[in-house]
């Protein structure tokens, strides 16, 4: 079998290729400072201005963190990401597609074999504190604490008969205690734990940090595309042609990533709050997706660490800024594979591909280039928009272009928008939906009419396609085919 793939190995690859990675032994700090810094150099999306797209960043020198490295924005570039996948950026939502229809179920290997576990600290050791084991930075000075952005929740049901893996926000709380947001009714991981409550049992997870994006992208899958009992571990495996390691915990009946380069093994305590922001009781969490700090949740999970266990040889802590181009890649691209997986099986070849934009965080927006055939698909782009409000939930607005958009261009996509489009018949509005919690503009006060509950939203569709009996009045301006174009940039 070929190496292994894991976190390292990804980076050696991505340092052969200029501008893709970039290191520095420079001391950083990692409370509000390292997030502020790589906010300029590579962060994207919809973070503060200015920012841009640049390359991954591993900090060596992190104050007060010896041991310990910090590396960002691995995914915060959707070319980046298309060569991480060995796969054309454009494409790549129909790799997952074909990825979760195709997969690689996970094998089970010795503690020897598991790179994760050749150092283990337990948190019953009266020195144990994760706050000065883990270098978790803090995004913002006003973040409720150190957070584990990238960090990968492997639990499974009591009886351990579906396992699952996703991605929560949390943040350190005290020495061996972390506050975990598990948003409502959206993860599998919190399925298992109303089945553990109603047991009044704790729940044994790993928290694994450091991994081959092929996880880290694979784990945000959602239903319907991945059901309840579907380990999305089965996507990275099929991503790499390679199933991926994973170990049985020291200290809980929890399995971990084995390749990872830190594991948490903690229990979520059965039917116990806390409130997210206790030490700094600012009001606000962390940056979130939509561009905004998410406020803090009066009553998130609690978890109790047992052990921490890391690779031996400077063990790299992978993080993100929440509204970065990263989350895009995270959560846009799987998005886009559900979209395309559904409204292939009800409308085939008529969606040829779709894009999760950064302007809604890889959640909240999503772009269709439609083909028609001729005028009996008159309507259908309509449908198609339908069809990806019903495969993702959390969608907010779905703009229709024509098979000659570069959906990957904004300059395409608006100037659709200006000529191709009338707002008073081009426009659909669908009230009273279910949206994501984290958009600021869902709140009863906002519109106390048709918002009832926080997360109702509005829904709109932009159709900018041509009526197909008028596509010869709409010819884009032609010009000569010049396959030799490049000869005269020598």
């Amino acid at each position: 079998m070929s190496e292994k793939y894991d976190l390292r190995k990804v980076l050696d690859e991505m340092k052969s290729i200029p501008g893709q990675y970039h290191e520095t032994n420079k001391e950083i700090d990692p409370n509000a400072v390292l997030a502020g810094v790589y906010r300029y150099i590579g962060a994207g999306g919809t973070v503060q201005r200015p920012t841009q797209e640049g390359p991954t960043m591993m900090f060596n020198n992190v104050k007060g963190f010896p041991k310990s490295r910090v590396l960002i924005g691995l995914q915060a570039s959707r070319k980046r990401v298309g060569k991480i996948l060995h796969h054309d950026y454009h494409t790549l939502g129909q790799m997952l597609n074909e990825a979760v229809s195709h997969p690689v179920k996970p094998v089970e290997v010795t503690h020897e074999e598991a790179p994760a576990q050749e150092v283990v600290h337990l948190a019953s050791d009266p020195d144990f504190d994760i706050r000065k084991l883990l270098a978790a930075p803090t995004n913002t000075p006003e973040d409720a604490g150190p957070y584990i952005t990238m960090g990968v929740v492997y639990g499974h049901s009591p009886a351990d008969d579906k396992e699952d893996v996703t991605i929560h926000r949390m943040v350190l709380e005290d020495r061996d205690t972390i506050g975990m947001y598990i948003m409502p009714g959206g993860r599998h991981i919190g399925a298992f734990l109303k089945q553990y409550e109603a047991e009044n049992k704790p729940m044994p997870i790993t928290i694994n940090i450091g991994l081959d994006p092929a996880i880290t992208i694979g784990a945000t899958f959602e239903p319907p595309t991945t059901p309840l009992g579907y380990n999305e571990l089965q996507v990275a495996g099929a991503l790499r042609n390679q199933p991926v390691d994973v170990v049985q915990g020291t200290t809980v009946d929890a399995k971990a990533i084995a390749r990872s380069e830190w594991v948490i093994e903690a229990e979520i305590l059965p039917n116990e709050k806390m409130q997210e922001d206790i030490n700094t009781n600012t009001g606000y969490a962390m940056p979130e997706f939509p561009g905004y700090n998410g406020t803090a949740n009066p009553a998130v999970n609690v978890v109790k660490i047992k052990a921490v266990t890391h690779r031996k040889d400077n063990p790299i802590v992978q993080t993100t800024i929440g509204p970065s181009e990263e989350h895009v890649s995270m959560a846009g691209i799987p998005t886009e594979a559900s979209i395309l997986s559904l409204v292939d099986r009800a409308i085939p070849g008529k969606v040829k591909n779709v894009y999760n934009a950064p302007a809604g965080g890889g959640k909240l927006m999503t772009i269709m280039q439609i083909h028609k055939d001729d005028e009996a698909d008159e309507g259908i782009q309509r449908q198609a928009a339908l069809l990806a409000f019903s495969a993702f939930k959390e969608l907010k607005t779905v703009i229709l272009v024509d098979d000659d958009v570069d959906i990957f261009d904004w300059n395409d996509v608006m100037w659709t928008i200006n000529t191709r489009f009338q707002a008073d018949r081009d426009i659909m509005v669908l009230e009273g939906m279910r949206n994501h919690p984290l958009d600021p503009s869902e709140l009863p006060e906002y519109d106390p009419a048709r918002i009832r509950v926080r997360g109702m939203s509005s829904k709109l569709v932009l159709d900018g396609t041509v009526p197909y009996t008028m596509k010869h009045e709409f010819k884009r301006a032609g010009f000569k085919e010049m396959p030799n174009w490049r000869d005269y940039l020598k």
